[in-house]
């Protein structure tokens, strides 16, 4: 059973009525996926569907394109700060739910979108819900991988430094300003994100794992933010010779 499935089914979520038994793959995203974090009482779970097929092919139900007016289509359903109460025996779970429709699924992993691409590489361990058609698509993941990586990964990288300069700190986040001089979550992505568009152009490939030992000493503050910024510039440098 999905997790939008049992979620439905505990009246916590209210999807589209075909949704909950069309969902093909879900996964555990963020640190836990990263190896950074075993901690799981709140998960992030992005995952993709597949409409009915008049929503995918809308000339079925008599759409022309380019006359009348067409119908809004499903892209996808999200929900955040879901509380399960009753899970991990009673100490409750919060999800944020990304369930997409495979048309945008795949336009975005086409796009080597990390956040997409990420999804189809986390562990197997990660893996909440996948039938027979999500076997195929994750079987299948390195075929989306292409050199148009870099300008996205580098562009999400750029948007965390950014975020470290200017956002206003709250909750940990500022505990982690107040004990690191800078915040080292934004700090851990920058790192994690340039490593993985590094696999890409050089193997083809991604193992969102296979750094975690240094993603997890940037996260404890082992890293200056002087010494983030002249690794980010540095390979920078090297992968934009590489692509």
């Amino acid at each position: 059973m999905s997790t939008l499935q049992r979620l439905t089914d505990l009246g916590l979520i209210r999807p589209p009525r075909w949704l909950p038994g069309n969902v093909q793959y879900e996964t555990i995203m963020g640190s836990v996926a990263y190896g950074v974090s075993s901690d799981t009482s709140d998960m992030d779970v992005y995952g993709w569907a597949i409409p009915h097929k008049d929503e995918v092919f809308p000339h079925l139900r008599g759409e022309i394109l380019g006359f009348g007016r067409p119908t809004k289509r499903f892209e996808q359903f999200q929900e955040h700060h879901i509380k399960d109460l009753d899970a991990l025996a009673g100490r409750g779970r919060v999800y944020d739910l990304t369930i997409f429709g495979i048309v945008k699924f795949f336009n975005l992993a086409m796009d080597n979108n990390p956040n997409i691409i990420d999804s189809l590489f986390t562990p197997a361990t990660c893996v909440l819900h996948c039938t027979r058609v999500g076997d195929l698509v994750r079987e299948n993941r390195r075929l989306f991988l292409h050199k148009g990586a870099w300008p996205k990964f580098k562009g999400y990288a750029y948007s965390q430094l950014h975020k470290l300069a200017i956002k206003e700190p709250t909750g940990k986040r500022a505990e982690l300003v107040a004990n690191h001089g800078y915040d080292t979550k934004f700090g851990y992505h920058v790192v994690r994100l340039i490593g993985e568009v590094e696999q890409i152009l050089m193997e083809g490939d991604v193992d969102l794992q296979r750094d975690n030992e240094q993603l997890k000493a940037i996260r404890r503050g082992e890293w200056t933010e002087e010494r983030l910024r002249q690794w980010f510039a540095d390979k920078e440098s090297s992968l934009e010779r590489l692509h």
